[in-house]
């Protein structure tokens, strides 16, 4: 059962690599949480808020909005990339016309990268076994 999402909210989901990030966005005074957590105490590296909170600035909507986010997987800069991402998306929901602007920017695209999985009979990935020739 889905639980309903208020008229003046709006929701978007960013992936990248292992991380997911669950993003809602209302019109307000630019409190932007984290996992409950403000953010400037979430991100600890200006890189990484700089990227997750990239199309924000980039449709020059800062202290605007509420944005309330839960992530969870993957590592920072994992986790970073799918905020932008599902910030991304939720703009576009609340309004349609930023959508050729974020696109332009790449940021509506999901970064298909992820981890090559271990193959059998192999200690990694792409890694073999010595090879002995006697």
């Amino acid at each position: 059962m889905s639980v309903p999402v208020p008229l003046n909210e709006f929701l978007g989901t960013g992936r990248r690599k292992e991380a997911v990030a669950r993003v809602r966005i209302r019109r307000g005074a630019g409190k932007i949480t984290v996992n409950g957590r403000p953010a400037v105490d979430y991100c600890q590296q200006d890189v990484f808020a700089q990227r997750a909170f990239a199309p924000i600035h980039l449709v020059e909507m800062d202290g605007m909005l509420d944005v309330r986010i839960r992530v969870e997987g993957g590592g920072t800069m994992g986790q970073a990339g799918a905020i932008a991402h599902g910030i991304a998306r939720a703009l576009v929901t609340m309004r349609p016309e930023m959508r050729s602007a974020l696109k332009k920017e790449g940021m509506l695209t999901r970064d298909p990268r992820m981890k090559e999985r271990k193959k059998s009979g192999q200690p990694g990935a792409r890694k073999r076994f010595q090879f002995s020739k006697r």
